[in-house]
């Protein structure tokens, strides 16, 4: 085993650590941009090297062993060291080329970043670009990914962020939809109308009892977390939805609805890691993507 030790690939606890954050195999493998069986394979390769058993099977996930628990403050030393080594490498990146991984929401990577992504390739042909479409927060630490899009202020130390504006937020819903339920003329109508929301997540209830509505999950006559998923919900004619404003009114299918709403925007950020914001590759991308982000953006 201690020949086994001396071998260990850093990808084996790569698996071991995002397994044990996420608690299933299915999201460590989406967190980490790999299959399901590949990770499982990785796990049981690095319990066979070390002869331990590292979780233990629920019915909902997995859950780290009393081994898996000994072995975890280890693994994380060895991920901030592998990071911090991945940081210094790229602090020294001269050019415009290798990889460049961005990381964004699943709306704003799949309507707003491909043609950034564009210009990006455009500007630097000998750069490939990675984009992470993720609600889920990357480690800019770690570099899971050197370049964020966020909606929130990211609060790692050494991490340099700027808030480019904040997205409006608007009501829609497709005409096919209003002419048959009836168009709501004022935010109380909305109690007689199919309302599209949230399954696990609560952040629009949070914000509809901000309002002063009496919310509950039932609200909702469908409810999804994906909001990629969730726009085409409204999109097919389910009922009213709640949408980035400019993406909504650049959609043919749909129509917004102004009900005197006075809607919480959602605050728009880039972050990077400080050693490696000044790389040309990184530097390139900052500048290009908040050029592109801006237009559609209130300024804060």
């Amino acid at each position: 085993m201690d020949a086994d030790l001396n071998r260990l690939d850093w990808s084996l606890v790569q698996a071991f650590l995002a397994v044990a954050d996420t608690g299933s195999l299915s999201a460590a493998a989406r967190r980490l941009g790999t299959s399901q069986p590949t990770l499982g394979r990785q796990i049981a390769r690095l319990e066979e090297a070390l002869a331990l058993s590292l979780f233990d099977r629920r019915p909902r996930g997995l859950e780290l062993s009393r081994a898996g628990q000994a072995l975890l403050p280890a693994a994380r030393r060895m991920g901030e060291a592998s990071g911090a080594l991945a940081l210094a490498a790229a602090g020294q990146d001269d050019g415009l080329h290798g990889t460049l991984r961005i990381t964004a929401s699943e709306v704003v990577a799949h309507h707003i970043l491909p043609p950034l992504i564009a210009r990006i390739r455009q500007a630097a042909p000998r750069l490939a670009v990675e984009l992470v479409a993720s609600d889920a927060p990357g480690n800019l630490l770690f570099r899971e990914a050197d370049i964020a899009v966020r909606m929130y202020r990211p609060d790692q130390l050494d991490i340099v962020a700027r808030k480019l504006g904040e997205i409006e937020i608007a009501a829609f819903a497709t005409p096919g939809y209003l002419d048959r339920a009836g168009r709501p003329a004022a935010a109380e109508d909305l109690q007689q109308h199919d309302l599209i929301g949230m399954d696990r997540s609560e952040l629009m209830l949070q914000q509809m009892r901000k309002l002063g509505w009496p919310a509950t999950r039932e609200t909702f006559a469908l409810r999804c977390d994906n909001q990629v998923a969730y726009w085409e919900l409204v999109r097919a004619g389910c009922g009213i939805g709640f949408f980035q404003a400019h993406l909504g009114r650049a959609d043919p299918l749909v129509e917004e609805l102004d009900l005197g709403l006075d809607l919480p925007s959602l605050p728009i950020w880039l972050a990077a890691h400080a050693t490696v914001r000044r790389t040309p590759r990184v530097a390139l991308a900052w500048r290009l993507l908040e050029d592109g982000l801006t237009p559609a953006l209130r300024r804060p």
